[in-house]
């Protein structure tokens, strides 16, 4: 049975990106806020969450913190355009399991996700 990986990102260009490099080996559900992931979530098993920090209204902290508050107990690798290292140790303090920064070679983000199925 296929992993299923949740995407969460407000821009539909990176989602039919991420879409397109993971479709091969993964089943892909997208959303397009954090409200939409957490809803997605509440209703379906997930085994991985890719999760943008910088979306509008509810960025991905908040749906990371959400989750936690809802023992939603799934993996999250976070992804990033900000350089900001205070979100991405934010986000690792919270117990994200790694983060990547956008741009992202197809390579890399295929590695991560792999890397965190192996474990």
């Amino acid at each position: 049975m296929q992993k299923r990986i949740l995407v969460v990102d407000d821009d539909k260009m990176n989602l039919m990106r991420t879409k397109m490099i993971l479709d091969k080996s993964y089943e892909i559900v997208l959303a397009e806020s954090g409200r939409e992931a957490l809803e997605k979530l509440k209703r379906e098993k997930m085994d991985l969450v890719l999760l943008d920090i910088a979306m509008p209204s509810m960025d991905g902290i908040e749906t990371f913190e959400h989750m936690k508050e809802n023992s939603i107990e799934v993996p999250v690798i976070f992804l990033t355009a900000s350089g900001y290292e205070e979100d991405v140790k934010s986000a690792i303090k919270l117990g994200a399991v790694n983060y990547l920064k956008k741009p992202f070679r197809p390579q890399e983000l295929l590695k991560r996700v792999a890397k965190e199925f192996e474990e």
